[in-house]
């Protein structure tokens, strides 16, 4: 049995030699520097490493999507993908991270040549950046968020909680999305919300900010953070002219980052599924190994069919996002069915492995763990579900 079943593959119109080459640097970048320090760190539940950030920074995974008169690769959501499905085969944190630079070069804080050298340090890996929106009375449904934000001169003074944090330590600026009205009309709560620029010192939490992290089942690698801000301070410079925006700002930067989600679901399911495939491989019962077994070699078949089937829904939206076209109910279709996907895939891998798979003693376990994770974040595989029959049928009439 061959291992070429889990290779990625894709029609002539999708792959070009650039693509190619960017794919499979990506894939012996991660299988060399990224998945041995995942094998390592994982089950201890460390930090990635600075040099293997400083190595990201390196290969330009920060920058995929930053121009290149900023410093960065200048390339597509199609690359971006690319890459972060390959990192996502090594460890799925580490296809997060890259998004602390390619998400957020728009959102550097700053004016003129001291933002453009912010960006240029964030193409490097350098300066990077974490996302506070959820609190813990409000997730899915953003128009609800409390956390307000009050403008006192030049700065706008923030006061409230804020939930699942990732990289609030590590970050060189959190946007904090704020509400900057009453919010008292229920129908125009979402016009109220702000996104706001908190700089802070790289390793520390913002002024005036108290924070724990929470203890998760996986996504390891990084802390996730709980924040309360207490008249935290910001400068208001940077939302000149947005403010009251953050709600549509939010809305149009998801189709790129469910696409990224759907990525990093099938790179992780591919892990699972090459681990399964050399297990079965070599694990002898009833005299021969088990991947000559009708049942196990048949789990193997629908596995790579369906990482397959979500790779290429994902090159589809992709190419549509780089084509400028919106494609919101797509965006949501790749991130649900590649999420879903991904559960499953990781579930029958370790199914193969038995109770080996059980183990902390392979990687099986962790893809399994931080697949779960890909149908919440991002909107749940509920919200997906409802976005696409909404856009099929229409919202239902409120009764």
């Amino acid at each position: 049995m061959s291992t070429a079943a889990s290779t990625p593959s894709a029609p002539s119109g999708y792959m070009t030699d650039e693509r190619r080459m960017i794919q499979e640097t990506a894939r012996t970048f991660a299988m060399k520097e990224v998945l041995p320090v995942a094998n390592a760190l994982d089950p201890i539940q460390g930090d990635i490493p600075d040099d293997l950030r400083r190595k990201l920074g390196e290969m330009g995974y920060f920058g995929i999507l930053i121009p290149e008169e900023h410093g960065g690769l200048g390339l597509g959501m199609f690359e971006y993908c690319l890459v972060a499905e390959e990192l996502a085969r090594g460890w799925m944190s580490v296809a997060s991270l890259i998004a602390r630079g390619n998400g957020f070069y728009r959102s550097v804080p700053g004016a003129g040549d001291e933002r453009v050298e912010r960006i240029q340090a964030m193409a490097r890996g350098e300066y990077l950046g974490a996302f506070a929106m959820s609190e813990p009375n409000a997730g899915s449904d953003v128009a609800s968020l409390q956390c307000r934000a009050r403008r006192d001169g030049d700065d706008w003074v923030i006061t409230g909680n804020k939930y699942w944090c990732t990289f609030a330590d590590g970050a060189d600026f959190i946007q904090v999305i704020c509400r900057t009205d009453s919010g008292e009309d229920p129908a125009k709560r979402h016009q109220g919300l702000t996104a706001i620029c908190v700089e802070k010192p790289k390793g520390e939490l913002p002024n005036n900010t108290k924070g724990s992290p929470i203890p998760k089942i996986g996504y390891f690698g990084w802390k996730t953070w709980e924040l309360a801000f207490d008249g935290c301070r910001a400068p208001a410079r940077d939302t000149a002219g947005t403010e009251g925006k953050a709600f549509y700002a939010v809305a149009a930067m998801l189709e790129g980052a469910r696409a990224h989600t759907a990525a990093r679901s099938i790179g992780l399911a591919r892990g699972a599924l090459e681990d399964a495939i050399a297990y079965a491989q070599t694990r002898v019962q009833f005299g021969r190994p088990i991947g000559e077994f009708q049942a196990i070699r048949f789990k193997i078949a629908t596995m790579a069919t369906e990482i397959e089937a979500a790779r290429q829904l994902m090159y589809h939206v992709c190419t549509e996002i780089d084509s400028g076209r919106r494609c919101d109910r797509e965006a949501s279709m790749v991130k649900y069915f590649a999420a879903e996907m991904a559960e499953r895939v990781t579930s029958e891998a370790l199914q193969i492995l038995g109770g080996a798979g059980y183990t902390k003693l392979h990687a099986v376990e962790r893809h399994w763990r931080d697949a779960r994770l890909t149908k919440i974040f991002e909107g749940s595989s509920e919200i997906q579900q409802r976005i696409i029959a909404d856009s099929i049928l229409g919202k239902p009439a409120k009764g």
